[in-house]
């Protein structure tokens, strides 16, 4: 039996109210038909003795205390799946906005997720190549994996997520599915429209899902955004086999929301304002990557996030760090060399990597070239503040050998074109080529059977590139 409940006892912000209601259960799903016949979406957040707080999908505008009605649905916030959901783009809640039409058809399925057991993980092997060099060769994104991209206000990283839709893919000649989920949390119509034109230009929007949920949109939605994405990535994963690649942005919108709406509910603060169970929540996002045994598919996750002031200890990125398997983190200075993308490579990790990479999966000597690059870079710091103390010309010439390797390692490996596309063979043999340029006995961190393979000395005339930097200046 439906029963239908007229008036509101609160209105407060996002949130509503409902008193005298029996047998509500929490997460479950509420239409409103305010006065002008105008419906409505809410979703319990919370329920105690008879009443139940809800939160408002569209927002609480127009919606009056007397004549509201209200429906309980009986059911969890459920989203209707198909394969013809690629190409298509979606708003927050998972209603289509392209002008297509709805998605016909008999599955629906809870966004909340179904509970999966532990023991069912299958772990991550295969790699996802993205054609990124820092990505690929130092912190390898491997399947079923979770690898965030901390950034900061003004960097790059819309143009890094668009560019790893275009490029991303299983690598290497395979026939497996594949497609990538986009989700948009809290953007400017600007940064949805360079998406949404980005993917249409490039011809990869037909194996592209998108959810946008923009800046003027209702808050709460910014809450649902990331679920429904996820919901849509495991039906296309487990069910149809698919390896699907997310891509979250911004994870601080979505817990910039949770602060808002934890304030309306008048809940006891925690660390910076946030919510306590921040974690848990963050956690009930990342945790949804992974691969199934026994299934096709797997769902891996690149989500992003704007560390507020670059601080790397706020709650956010220190939260998402302890749950998530690794981190890319983007650095203002290189950006302020106009190094794209500056990828900070020293703080960057990927913890799954060693297991994806290397013979049969991408080239025998992946992991020694990786350590070997970390370990040269590493001593670059160290001769470049040698070198603002004593001056560049007293440096020992080994010292000045890493100062030349770390700028060209800067510009030739970090750095690339927006639309530069690298093989992984291409990456590791520029590699190759600037541990070429430092003495073999540097390189410790090789096998020796390795180094005689590849190693070759690179010439480097660091004169001539030096002038030729400095006439471009005077240009």
């Amino acid at each position: 039996m439906s029963i239908e409940y007229l008036g509101l006892s609160e209105i407060n912000g996002p949130l509503v109210v409902l008193e005298g209601v029996e047998n509500v259960a929490y997460e479950e799903m509420v239409e409103f038909t305010i006065e002008n016949g105008t419906k409505k979406l809410g979703r319990i957040i919370a329920a105690y003795e008879d009443k139940a707080l809800i939160q408002v999908f569209e927002g609480t505008e127009n919606m009056s205390l007397k004549n509201t009605r209200t429906h309980l649905t009986g059911h969890p916030m459920e989203i209707a799946l198909s394969e013809d959901i690629l190409g298509r783009t979606f708003d927050g809640i998972g209603q289509p906005i392209d002008g297509l039409g709805p998605i016909t058809s008999d599955t629906k399925i809870n966004v909340n997720g179904l509970p999966l057991n532990p023991v069912t993980r299958k772990y991550p092997r295969n790699y996802i190549r993205t054609g990124i060099s820092a990505i690929d060769g130092l912190t390898t994104l491997i399947r079923g994996q979770k690898l965030p991209i901390f950034s900061g206000n003004g960097l790059p990283h819309d143009n890094l997520a668009a560019q790893i839709v275009q490029q991303a893919s299983l690598g290497g000649d395979t026939d497996e599915k594949f497609a990538i989920v986009f989700a948009a949390m809290g953007v400017k119509y600007d940064v949805a429209d360079f998406f949404r034109k980005t993917f249409e230009e490039s011809g990869v929007s037909d194996h592209v899902v998108m959810f946008l949920n923009l800046a003027n949109d209702p808050v709460v939605e910014r809450l649902i955004t990331p679920k429904v994405a996820l919901t849509a990535a495991e039906y296309l994963a487990f069910e149809k086999g698919m390896h699907i690649l997310v891509i979250l942005t911004d994870i601080t919108s979505f817990c910039e929301a949770m602060r808002e709406v934890s304030s309306s509910k008048g809940e006891i603060p925690s660390r910076k304002g946030y919510p306590g169970y921040l974690y848990s929540e963050l956690a009930s996002l990342y945790e949804r990557a992974g691969i199934v045994r026994g299934g096709e598919g797997s769902v891996t996750q690149i989500p992003i996030l704007t560390m507020p002031n670059d601080d790397i200890t706020h709650p956010i990125p220190d939260l998402t760090g302890y749950i998530t398997e690794g981190q890319i983190v983007l650095d203002r200075q290189l950006h302020g060399q106009s190094i794209y993308p500056p990828i900070s490579v020293l703080p960057s990790l990927s913890r799954l990597m060693k297991d994806g990479i290397g013979e049969g999966y991408t080239r025998a000597d992946h992991q020694d070239v990786a350590n070997q690059l970390f370990s040269c870079y590493a001593k670059v710091g160290d001769a470049r503040a040698l070198a603002s103390v004593i001056g560049e010309d007293e440096l020992s010439p080994l010292d000045k050998k890493y100062l030349i390797f770390g700028t060209q390692f800067e510009k030739c490996f970090i750095g690339q074109g927006a639309d530069e596309n690298r093989t992984i063979e291409e990456t590791l043999d520029i590699g190759w080529k600037l541990l070429g340029l430092l003495p073999k006995e540097e390189l410790d961190r090789i096998d020796t059977k390795v180094l005689d393979q590849y190693y070759q000395p690179t010439e480097h005339d660091a004169i001539a590139e030096a002038k030729a930097e400095a006439e471009a200046m005077n240009r």
